[in-house]
């Protein structure tokens, strides 16, 4: 059978021929720190490469908070990119009910990736009625400690392995003048947080009760109580952060200025940058060390309805490139991410990376936030938690309180 690949080797070779390019096609996306430029770098190799058309980069600062607005705009104003980055999950919902993204069924069909895509929860995620509308690129998890080796030794402590033992070290690191915990400004950073500490301490089967079912009564319970006074605590360890960005959190820890950071494993791409070594310069707890399971959240690329077929040619070919075995191991490598396919070789792995495939291959997995909530009930809980973490004059019973509101009315 004729696959889709086949008939882009064609094109390139074609193209490569005539030294021109097919098709201008932007991309946008909010990867702008220095190791998600260089992954996002990988993709624009890899396309151009591949299929003969231009990458053009459309990258906007500040996260997806900023960015997916930003998005939603240009394409509902009829002035859409030719593809752009979202998170897995309900993010795109309205913009598929409006018909104002493409149906890329046929290119996922013609590259089997119901046969490669692993778990299939993320092609699930794309699907809408039975059809497919975006290419799902890797799995990122939320659910990691990243710790400096360096802060624990020169404080004559161990290196911590669960999150207890790293909330005993908060006290000593502030005497000595360290960081103990860094946490950016960005709502998104608290929220995503508090998710983890309930995903760990509490359990990811409650967090997929409360988020998926809306269990107000569990978000109510004993179980929950536990986890905002664990909040609490990290409140404590994070004051004097006094830095926006998350790559910037990163950088207190990957510059020996704090002790560690709650972070997705994108933080990996940081600290390869910096030419940090998995395991001898910091150490990573996935789990908080207290319940290894990884949330199979991620990133994945829709494609806006449009009117010229050399652009929809040129997305077609882009979705197949994403999930390309070549493009899937040049582009996780740097991201810190896993692959979406695991047919790939993934030697040249760290030790961070090869935990997270463990667990992932042991089936250890829950979905992410995004999955089970909708981008209004996200909004609500970056508020009530930026709020909490900020200001400590809100106690962690009434922020519980708020909590439940939230999820007896979350849609």
């Amino acid at each position: 059978m004729t696959t889709l690949r086949t008939v882009l080797a064609a094109s390139t070779a074609i193209c490569a021929g005539g030294a021109v390019f097919a098709a201008d096609l932007e991309v946008t996306h909010w990867w702008t720190s220095g190791g998600e430029a260089a992954a996002v770098a990988e993709f624009a190799r890899e396309f151009e490469a591949q299929t003969g058309n231009k990458w053009v980069d459309g990258a906007i600062a500040g996260g997806g908070g900023t960015a997916r607005p930003v998005m939603v705009s240009r394409i509902i104003g009829g002035d859409p990119m030719g593809a752009f980055q979202f998170n897995h999950g309900r993010q795109a919902e309205e913009l598929i009910e409006a018909g104002l993204l493409r149906d890329m069924t046929a290119v996922a069909e013609a590259e089997g990736w119901k046969d490669i895509v692993n778990p299939p929860s993320l092609l699930d995620a794309c699907t809408v009625d039975g059809k497919i509308y975006c290419a799902p690129v890797n799995i990122h998890s939320w659910q990691w400690l990243w710790l400096s080796n360096k802060v624990f030794e020169d404080a004559g402590l161990a290196v911590p392995t669960n999150w207890d033992e790293f909330v005993a070290a908060g006290p000593k690191l502030r005497e000595m003048g360290i960081q103990p915990m860094a946490l950016g400004g960005q709502s998104w950073q608290s929220s995503g947080a508090f998710n983890v500490l309930m995903a760990t301490l509490a359990g990811p089967e409650v967090l997929q009760k409360i988020y998926g079912e809306g269990d107000d009564a569990l978000a109510a319970g004993e179980e929950m109580t536990r986890v905002f006074k664990a909040a609490a605590d990290m409140r404590e360890m994070v004051q004097g952060s006094n830095v926006q960005d998350w790559n910037q959190a990163t950088n207190l820890v990957i510059t020996d200025k704090a002790g560690g950071q709650i972070m997705g494993d994108w933080a990996q791409g940081e600290f390869a940058v910096a030419g940090e070594v998995a395991g001898q310069d910091y150490t990573c707890l996935p789990g908080l060390g207290v319940h290894e399971v990884i949330s199979t959240g991620g990133d994945a690329f829709y494609f806006p309805v449009n009117d010229d077929p050399e652009i929809s040619a040129a997305q077609d070919a882009l979705a197949a490139t994403l999930l390309n075995p070549k493009t899937q191991v040049a582009f996780n490598l740097k991201k810190g991410s896993l692959p979406v396919r695991a047919d790939v070789d993934l030697a040249a792995a760290n030790d961070c990376m090869k935990k997270g495939l463990e667990i992932l291959q042991a089936g250890n997995i829950m979905p992410d936030v995004n999955m089970l909530n909708t981008e209004d009930t996200n909004n609500q809980l970056n508020d009530l938690f930026v709020q909490f973490f900020q200001d400590t004059s809100i106690s962690a019973e009434d922020a519980q309180k708020r909590f439940v509101d939230i999820v007896a009315s979350k849609d």
